[in-house]
């Protein structure tokens, strides 16, 4: 609620608030959150060809990224990118643009060291995300793993506890 009584909470999403969160709206989420890394690996290659122009202009050309380092740089940024957003808000890009929030097992946020291995499970096995299809709590494989939960958060302020 607001200081003036208002729920920014639409009245049909307030059941909602504070449940986990289902296969769809974690893969919307997933699919934007994939779109920034790929954004951000877009990125890293536009600078360092800008440097390598700026080195020797006149014998520029664009450098040609052996398809390995392009994808350890895509691992690395993702983990740093869902560790870290994890750790401070609970919640990526996509996870904001959705209404959702990635929390511990006693509903709070996640500490760096829990943010980090999560990002690490869901950089090695996105697959296991699709556990959430099936799982009658909504809870993908690391989810389950680590006793962490995304759920439907869409107020700016820390999430309620689970129930």
């Amino acid at each position: 609620m607001t200081p003036h009584g208002v729920s920014p909470v639409p009245r049909e999403a307030r059941p909602y608030q504070g449940r986990r969160a289902g296969v769809v709206s974690r893969f919307v989420a997933a699919a934007v959150d994939m779109v920034v890394v790929v954004g951000a690996v877009v990125g890293v290659y536009a600078v360092w060809a800008t440097l390598l122009f700026l080195l020797d202009p006149l014998g520029f050309s664009f450098p040609q990224a052996p398809v390995r380092l392009a994808v350890v740089t895509g691992f690395v940024i993702l983990v740093l990118y869902l560790a870290g957003c994890w750790a401070t808000t609970g919640r990526t890009f996509g996870n904001h643009l959705m209404g959702l929030r990635a929390v511990n097992f006693r509903g709070e946020r996640m500490r760096l060291a829990g943010a980090l291995v999560r990002a690490l499970a869901y950089a090695v096995f996105p697959i296991g995300l699709f556990w959430v299809a099936v799982s009658r709590e909504n809870r993908s494989l690391a989810d389950l793993v680590l006793r962490t939960s995304v759920i439907y958060d869409w107020l700016p302020s820390h999430p309620p506890s689970q129930g």
